[in-house]
């Protein structure tokens, strides 16, 4: 239940707090004053579309904040704690917030949260109804909707299961007629790949060989250069041992530097440490010199060889540049390896088409079993909904009204079924049930989309209804009618309705006023909660324009009094 309103800058309101009564709360005053501000606010709190236009201007943000009071057990409670919300001394209080830009934000037990979250709550808190809601119950997917919200737990296993037969069949029948349809063009694809796979298969390239053929071809074609670099540097190490006369080399230089050292070592530990580190620096260069003569003779100019690895080359470039994008022999082999899975599925097209030929007549099956199931549902719950709604109509001033709802199955499959809805209404007896935006009056409509609601009511039963101006179009006695309803659909729930007619507002608990005021630049709404004499005054002047006709006044009293006696 909602126990209080908080609005700032929206629309004409500048600012106005709504405390809100368990029972049943009406909200009236002049044209223009602001009364469907107080309805958008709650619209916003649950959820409702931001629109930067109901920024009140010159304020930067519209910001309505309500407190709720909740079950404390029940599933509201956990999904605020699980958004990291907490509630203050059992009431959960909710905030949203629209800047004249256009950013929204909406906060649930204090934590910053997404406006979805306030939308799956909704479900569980309130039921908002306008005259946009009439509008799209005119509409047969709106029509279908409704008897399914109607029709409740018994529809929706068959319904579960009818959605997944349909998602399936509608996914094999695309994989049917992708494979048929496309059959030429799948095998010149498998064809393309036979292709490919058998030109790399012959080539049989393996990991790596590029990298290393480019290394092979590199020292084959330097050989003569690589071989006399190695015989120059062992020569400057060891010298030629083929010379007439021995000339310096490093290994005899470090030898006679080693030697100068080692006579006066023992005079000097320094100096021993170097000499120590000259004889390791002979000994390496030995080393390196050994290992140069042994690589001088394994390098050997071969032209064969070399001919054979650029030929080799010039097959994996090829490759590359035909199957991996002229990257790297890798990109090839991956090629490869996507390609033959790909070729095994088109090879397997024609078992794999009978197997989706079985498996689809198998689900067509389903599907109009499943449909089938659905429309006996449907029927059986549009014969109960026909019955409530019109015993609601009766209440409603419209004794001799009937209201059927037409469930006719189409044979074509869609996401819900294949039944077609309509709601049809015959005002008079004797006269054909027509829809209901051929058969009803504005006044008439008015009444049948109430009694709807009231059906929903109590076959899907919230905390919180609120009505704007459902009463639009109806007068007179249909009007005393329908305050009279909402006044017993109060007993059950809290009750919020936003309306022009002085009968209804007279069945109010509470009875809330929407006032103006205008200081010649800015018009400011408030809303004020009336007591006894405040309401008289209202009345009367819904009834007769004027606050103090006395013509008025009585009416007014009379209207109270009665509703009373209804109480």
């Amino acid at each position: 239940m909602v126990d209080e309103v908080r609005i700032q800058g929206l629309g004409v309101i500048d600012e106005a707090v709504l405390d809100l009564s368990p029972g049943f709360n009406v909200v009236t005053g002049e044209t223009g004053a602001g009364k469907t501000m107080v309805v958008t606010s709650l619209g916003l709190l649950f959820g409702g579309r931001a629109d930067p236009q109901r920024v009140r201007p010159g304020a930067e943000r519209a910001t309505v904040e309500g407190r709720i009071a909740v079950d404390p057990g029940g599933r509201v409670v956990g999904r605020v704690e699980e958004a990291g919300g907490e509630l203050d001394d059992g009431a959960l209080i909710v905030t949203r917030s629209v800047s004249a830009e256009g950013r929204s934000r909406a906060y649930l037990g204090g934590r910053s949260v997404p406006v979805s979250l306030l939308i799956n709550l909704a479900d569980d808190l309130v039921a908002v109804h306008g005259q946009s809601d009439q509008q799209r119950l005119l509409q047969a997917g709106r029509q279908r909707g409704a008897l399914d919200r109607y029709a409740g737990d018994a529809l929706t296993k068959p319904l579960r299961a009818y959605t997944s037969a349909y998602e399936r069949h509608r996914q094999v029948t695309a994989l049917l007629e992708e494979l048929t349809t496309r059959s030429r063009e799948r095998e010149q694809e498998a064809e393309r790949l036979r292709f490919g796979l058998e030109e790399i298969e012959k080539v049989d390239p393996k990991p790596g060989e590029d990298v290393e053929l480019a290394t092979e071809e590199e020292r084959l074609g330097h050989a003569d250069a690589l071989r006399g670099a190695a015989d120059t540097a062992h020569e400057a190490l060891l010298g030629d041992p083929s010379a007439a006369f021995e000339a310096a080399n490093v290994v005899s230089l470090l030898g006679t530097a080693r030697n100068a050292l080692d006579a006066v070592r023992d005079h000097d530990p320094d100096l021993a440490a170097l000499a120590d580190r000259l004889a390791e620096a002979g000994y390496l260069v030995s080393d390196v010199a050994t290992d140069l003569a042994a690589y001088a003779e394994s390098v050997d100019a071969d032209p064969a060889r070399l001919a054979v690895v650029q030929e080799r080359r010039a097959e994996l470039t090829a490759l590359t540049r035909k199957y991996g994008g002229g990257e790297s022999l890798e990109e090839v082999l991956e090629w490869a390896r996507g390609s033959a899975e790909r070729l095994t599925d088109l090879e397997g097209d024609d078992d794999r088409i009978e197997q989706l030929r079985a498996e689809h007549a198998e689900l067509s099956g389903r599907l109009e079993a499943e449909a089938a199931e659905l429309t006996a549902v449907r029927t059986a719950a549009a014969e109960r909904f026909s019955a409530a709604v019109t015993e609601e109509l009766t209440a409603l001033a419209m004794p001799h009204a009937r209201v059927e709802v037409a469930v006719a199955p189409t044979g074509e499959y869609g996401p819900h079924g294949a039944d077609e809805v309509e709601v049809r209404l015959a005002p008079h007896p004797g006269s054909p049930p027509l829809p209901l935006h051929k058969g009803a009056s504005g006044g008439e409509l008015s009444r049948v989309m109430l009694a709807i609601e009231v059906v929903f009511a109590g076959a899907d039963p919230v905390p919180t209804f609120v009505f704007d101006e459902v009463d639009a179009g109806v007068g007179g006695k249909a009007a005393v009618e329908i305050g009279r309803r909402l006044a017993r659909l109060a007993r059950n729930a809290q009750v919020i309705v936003v309306t022009h007619l002085p009968q209804v507002a007279a069945f109010a608990d509470q009875h809330l006023l929407v006032e103006k005021s205008d200081d010649g630049t800015v018009t400011r709404s408030g809303v004020t909660a009336l007591d006894r004499e405040g309401r008289v005054r209202e009345l009367s002047r819904m009834l007769a324009g004027l606050e103090d006709s006395e013509l008025g006044r009585a009416h007014a009293e009379e209207l109270l009094e009665l509703a009373a006696e209804e109480k």
